[in-house]
């Protein structure tokens, strides 16, 4: 009898066990982020429709283009996605000595490039917290962003939405704040950067920062990054001011440096 009970008690616990990795394969199959092979339908995260003329006036290479610019950012996208992986590396802080060197567009512009390849989905982030402008390329009129969410007015999944590309997906900015860097390492911000870093094994994360110059936020935010990429302006940037701002970042990756706006090719990467 003692032998009957125990084939029966190992019978249940493997139904059990069944079960349990049944309702794990459907949760996992409805993730949309978790197949890249296909379109990815969006059940939390809003899609909208834009128009892609308006987009690429304020040069946002959205849609089916192939320029010269499209394929200098492929090139730029080759090199990031080398360097990410080999140093298993999921996150990237893209960031200028001052303003104005273009790392906004770059930064919507990388993402864009990346969410092209099928192998992985990519999260762009608008951290510049005192002057956010990734929604401005995207909407003529204001909506709700990363603000709302650390203020507690809104839950993320309905700050977070996609621009009608699969597999890349946008959290905005909105209301500026004068205290920064005390809000990029505050606790509510830390566990929320953690947790877009580790919810899909294949994401992403594409964090836009303010200059390093013109305040403290990057260094402030730099332990809970993996790399960071500098964008530079041909015939504005110094050499002492991109000397000020490698030495700021310290021992923070360097992953390289963008040159934007050349004269010479639109847009050129290399390491510094």
């Amino acid at each position: 009898m003692e032998k009957i009970k125990q084939a029966l008690d190992r019978a249940r616990d493997n139904r059990i066990s069944k079960t349990s990795l049944d309702k794990d394969r459907v949760v996992m199959s409805k993730d949309p982020e978790s197949d890249f092979t296909s379109n990815i339908t969006y059940t939390k995260t809003k899609s909208v429709e834009l128009s892609q003329h308006n987009l690429r006036e304020k040069r946002v290479i959205i849609g089916d283009i192939n320029d010269s610019v499209s394929d200098q950012y492929k090139v730029l996208r080759t090199h990031v996605l080398q360097k990410l992986k080999a140093n298993q590396w999921n996150s990237l802080a893209i960031t200028s000595p001052t303003e104005g060197c273009g790392k906004t567009l770059t930064s919507i512009n990388l993402a864009i490039s990346l969410a092209r390849e099928v192998n992985h989905s990519v999260l762009l982030v608008d951290l510049d917290l005192r002057r956010p402008s990734i929604q401005n390329y995207f909407f003529n009129d204001e909506q709700p962003g990363i603000s709302e969410y650390l203020n507690g007015n809104m839950e993320l999944s309905e700050v977070l939405f996609n621009p009608g590309l699969d597999r890349l997906v946008i959290l905005p900015g909105n209301k500026p704040f004068s205290n920064s860097s005390e809000m990029l390492s505050s606790p509510k911000m830390v566990q929320l950067v953690e947790d877009l870093k580790s919810r899909y094994p294949n994401r992403m994360v594409i964090f836009d920062m303010p200059p390093l110059l013109s305040c403290d936020d990057v260094i402030a935010f730099s332990p809970y990054i993996d790399s960071v990429m500098l964008v530079i302006e041909e015939g504005v940037t110094r050499k002492d001011e991109l000397k000020r701002a490698i030495d700021l970042l310290g021992d923070t990756n360097m992953l390289g440096t963008v040159l934007n706006k050349s004269k010479a090719s639109g847009l050129s990467y290399g390491s510094y």
